[in-house]
């Protein structure tokens, strides 16, 4: 690092934000949209997690893996057998061009003429001044969005093995025979289904004792059991041990069920979470408070430092895009307007989605958070395997749940485990908002047959339980 005396230049900016993803790039735009002189710290590759190596390239890569499998199923529906063999390296090319058109995009934004954009590494000298190249620049508010990257996980041996993460195994072009999956969150679930579904034999080995273990049990077990059905071997309960190279592959050691037991594949995806992006910014100088490696903040995302802010990843909060961007917002807005209450982030409407399928989406309280907090509700849910339009399209895996307030019927909290489940759950999204009731989703016309209709009928038991 240069030191401070050695910079050339100096540099003052009303705001700055360090990092151009999702949430940086939403922080800027905000900022300058209320006036203010705006820079961008980024040492690149421009573009940000979400194009690079998370939602838009994931998503890209499944779409490949649901046509296929959905060809396999031609009989089912009447049709002729299809022969659908994978190519990976054509998958890769496809998402590779999906990446750069959208990655382009952000470039084109970044660089907006409204903005000044510096690529390359900032580094704090102060609670006021960052170094980038050979300038100083200091800003009335800082705003911190340097993202994640996937976690390091010290597991014996898994490093000397060697082991893929969900950012280097996008670039993937030779399909492995056989995977082991460490880890059972929504990154390592999606992956297992796409490389399963091209013929990889697939393995997971999760620690806690449901897939997606922080969600409602239920949730975890209707997509094991979707997942099993498919082929994939669903280990739950394993503590990993420790791995090494074998004569038939890669070894991963586990204690399960007070035995230990060795899973062998071809390539391992070390899948065990993401560490916010923190190394090198030396916020020990700027007297930013670090816990667990993520960046403190409240809820206005304010850092122990009143004019600096953590967005994004990097705060570890919600690390989901369209939280994150919301943060971006919320962070930029506090910045650029001291004079005003601030602005703070309700984590009421709080919706997640995996992509998987069936797909999974939860929104608002779940049961665990509910029984934990001592809140009464009301529950009630339906299988998609007596829905209509569920049968008619051959998609009949998983249910839909609503949870209520038992005096008014407010819906507190809603999953769905089943198909189109990421749209389905943006009803409930908007009922939610305006505070609906199960009444209201009874009393809202629904098209027939529609896959949206399903949520008419755990509505109707919430409302039933009311009348009780």
């Amino acid at each position: 690092m240069k030191s401070q005396s050695l910079a050339s230049t100096r540099k003052i900016h009303d705001v700055i934000v360090i990092g151009g993803g999702s949430a940086g790039y939403a922080a800027a735009r905000t900022a300058r949209d209320a006036g203010a002189d705006v820079a961008i710290v980024d040492q690149g590759p421009l573009g940000g997690l979400c194009i690079l190596r998370g939602c838009m390239p994931t998503k890209a890569i499944l779409r490949s893996a649901e046509v296929a499998a959905l060809l396999r199923r031609t009989k089912e529906f009447g049709l002729s057998p299809v022969s659908a063999q994978a190519d990976l390296p054509a998958i890769v090319d496809r998402k590779d061009r999906l990446v750069r058109e959208f990655a382009d995009y952000r470039i084109q934004q970044l660089q907006d003429p409204r903005l000044t954009l510096y690529q390359s590494r900032a580094v704090f000298l102060s609670p006021h001044e960052v170094i980038v190249e050979d300038s100083v620049l200091s800003a009335g508010s800082f705003i911190i969005a340097t993202g994640s990257r996937p976690s390091e996980v010290p597991i014996p041996g898994l490093a000397q093995t060697g082991y893929f993460t969900s950012d280097t195994i996008l670039d993937l072009r030779t399909q492995p025979g056989s995977l082991i999956v460490l880890g059972g969150g929504a990154v390592a679930l999606e992956l297992s289904q796409f490389f399963a579904r091209l013929g990889t034999k697939v393995t997971i080995l999760q620690r806690g004792p449901t897939l997606l273990s922080d969600m409602d049990e239920d949730v975890g077990r209707a997509l094991e059991t979707a997942l099993t059905d498919e082929g994939i071997e669903v280990v739950t309960g394993a503590q990993l041990l420790r791995v090494a190279c074998d004569t038939a592959g890669k070894a991963v050691w586990a204690m399960k069920d007070g035995r230990e037991r060795c899973y062998v594949g071809q390539e391992i995806l070390q899948a065990l979470g993401r560490q916010p992006n923190v190394e090198g910014l030396r916020l020990d100088l700027a007297d930013v408070t670090v816990d667990g490696g993520r960046i403190v903040v409240d809820s206005a995302m304010r850092t122990s430092q009143a004019h600096m802010y953590a967005v994004g990843d990097v705060n570890d909060v919600t690390p989901i895009v369209h939280l994150a961007i919301q943060q971006g917002e919320v962070a930029a807005y506090n910045a650029t307007h001291a004079d005003r209450t601030a602005k703070t982030i309700d984590h009421r409407l709080d919706t997640e989605v995996v992509f998987t399928d069936p797909q999974v989406a939860v929104l608002g309280l779940n049961e665990v958070r509910l029984k934990a907090d001592k809140i009464p509700y009301l529950a009630a849910s339906y299988p998609f395997a007596d829905h209509g339009k569920a049968l008619c399209l051959g998609a009949t895996q998983g249910f839909a749940k609503l949870l209520a307030a038992p005096q008014t019927g407010e819906i507190l909290g809603a999953q769905i485990v089943g198909p189109e489940a990421g749209e389905l759950i943006h009803e409930l999204i908007a009922v939610m908002y305006y505070r609906g009731t199960a009444a209201d989703l009874l009393r809202m016309p629904h098209y027939h047959p529609t896959l949206a209709e399903i949520v008419t009928y755990p509505a109707e038991s919430i409302v039933g339980q009311l009348g009780a």
